[in-house]
């Protein structure tokens, strides 16, 4: 034992001597940095052998000695300020911490005080004031009177001066004779000559025949090309300004977009969409609801029964519920609770896929026609064009139209299905039903719209089909990109499948 206490001591002596020697050497070595007496010895011992030129290098050299202790004290003085500022902020955000839990108790023993006021004083959801059960406090009496007694039992104000606004309306019939082709002519110039937007003619056709394939069209691409523009645009082209919908990250259900009742007030908190679809039950013209910066939230979430509900194939089952229970003062148009969703009315979607975005999921590009802008339009001279008063119904006797005079040729079709099978074999994707029956109607309406039909189906797979790629992993695929362009154009005709071919040699690129 005499000998271990022996080593410890000569051990920890040895770490400690060199702890010592280390800092009293850091002490010294400061020290003799800045011994100033110790450079003025030194200067008057030689100051007698310098010459004039050797004077000018001394006092060079003294001016670098200074320059470079300043520097190492500015250096010093910077560190020790950083770290106290260091500090300072590690204090206060400890500080806000401590606030910012404090102000979660209240604030959950505040809703905890609140639900419990609920839970004596309001009614069931959707009642009429003075339907409300009895309640234990006499003051909900009082609030339901008076509630009554200020609004006439009315929760939905603003759709009930639509009601109001349409009371003697009559449907109108513009009497439109125009084709597809001559629509797009003419909606293009007016863009150009009323509101400076320029597109090119099959950007339009593509998007014409995106509203003839489905509800709901995605504009997607970089940002300033135009996406909001040409929704808005649209818009002003039927004489019914788009209803903008700004999507906040916030939405999480559909009553962001359609509102919700309110049991303080007991009236409905309408939102802008909801008026425009009531206004759009009234008449036979297009409307537009622009969904702007759609992915800043899960479309999934706020837009799901939307989703569902535009796919029936049955218009009048289009219905989708608002209220809980019907009141006898509820507007015309608003059946139990239900209001009907109108076939004249379109979504178009914008989206910026970016680190602020959620990704588009496939059950939504399913549903959807996505249209890519990435170019901007180059400015042209348009002939002066006026906005149009059309019928809806016109426009939709053009797209069924469209599929009676234009229906894709059987050659193509084959061509198609063939494309499907090598696609499952190579790549294992495949796509279901719903794609073909918008492939048909996208097609049909492009050609009505003077496309060409292989081209329109090339936009179709590419933007719709082949974009589904992009899940894949690009690195195991990209071997087999040059075997399905070889395919396409032996399939379709060199060359032909333009954006296809476009698109594999770009993701073969990323892989």
């Amino acid at each position: 034992m005499n000998t271990y206490m022996k080593f410890l001591y000569e051990f920890l002596n040895e770490f400690f001597a060199g702890l010592k020697t280390i800092l009293f050497g850091i002490i010294n070595g400061i020290k003799q940095l800045f011994d100033i007496p110790n450079y003025i010895h030194l200067i008057k011992e030689y100051k007698n052998d310098f010459s004039v030129q050797e004077w000018v290098l001394v006092a060079i050299a003294i001016a670098a000695v200074a320059i470079i202790l300043i520097l190492m004290v500015l250096l010093a003085l910077l560190i020790i300020r950083k770290y106290l500022r260091f500090r300072k902020n590690v204090i206060d955000q400890e500080s806000m911490l401590k606030e910012v839990a404090d102000l979660n108790k209240r604030v959950a023993k505040m809703s905890k005080e609140r639900e419990e006021i609920m839970a004596m004083k309001v009614s069931q959801l959707g009642l009429r004031p003075d339907e409300s059960p009895e309640l234990d406090m006499s003051t909900s009496n009082e609030e339901s009177n008076e509630t009554k007694e200020n609004d006439d039992g009315i929760r939905f104000a603003r759709l009930s001066i639509v009601d109001k606004k349409f009371a003697k309306y009559k449907v109108q019939n513009y009497n439109n004779e125009f084709s597809l082709d001559e629509l797009c002519v003419t909606f293009r110039n007016f863009a150009a000559s009323q509101l400076h937007l320029y597109y090119t003619l099959p950007m339009i056709r593509v998007f014409i025949a995106g509203l003839a394939s489905t509800k709901l069209v995605i504009l997607q691409g970089i940002s300033g090309t135009g996406k909001t523009s040409l929704a808005y645009a649209w818009g002003k082209f039927l004489k019914h300004d788009s209803c903008v919908v700004s999507v906040q990250p916030s939405w999480r259900d559909r009553t962001e977009l359609f509102g919700y009742f309110n049991e303080f007030t007991k009236k409905f908190n309408e939102t802008q969409l909801l008026e425009t679809l009531y206004t759009a039950t009234y008449t036979d013209d297009v409307y537009t609801v622009i969904l702007d910066e759609m992915n800043l939230a899960r479309v999934e979430y706020y837009f799901a029964e939307m989703l569902s509900i535009l796919e029936m194939p049955n218009r009048d089952e289009w219905i989708i519920e608002v209220a809980a229970s019907p009141w006898e003062t509820d507007p015309k148009h608003i059946i139990n609770g239900r209001i009907r969703i109108p076939a004249n009315t379109w979504y178009i979607g914008t989206i910026n896929n970016d680190d602020s975005t959620f990704m588009v999921t496939d059950k939504v590009y399913d549903r959807a026609m996505p249209i890519d802008i990435n170019e901007k339009g180059q400015a042209f001279k348009a002939a002066e064009t006026p906005s149009m008063d059309i019928n809806f119904s016109y426009l939709d006797y053009l797209f069924e139209k469209s599929k009676k005079d234009f229906p894709v040729s059987a050659e193509n079709w084959k061509k198609i299905n063939d494309m499907d099978d090598y696609v499952i074999k190579h790549f294992r994707v495949a796509f279901g039903n719903r794609i073909v029956s918008h492939l048909g109607k996208f097609v049909s309406a492009y050609v009505a719209c003077g496309g060409d039909e292989v081209e329109g189906i090339d936009y179709f797979i590419a933007k719709k089909i082949l974009r589904k790629f992009e899940q894949l992993n690009i690195a195991y695929i990209k071997d087999e990109i040059d075997g399905f362009v070889t395919f396409l154009d032996k399939s379709f005709g060199k060359g032909k499948m333009k954006e296809c071919i476009e698109y594999v040699l770009r993701l073969k690129k990323l892989g």
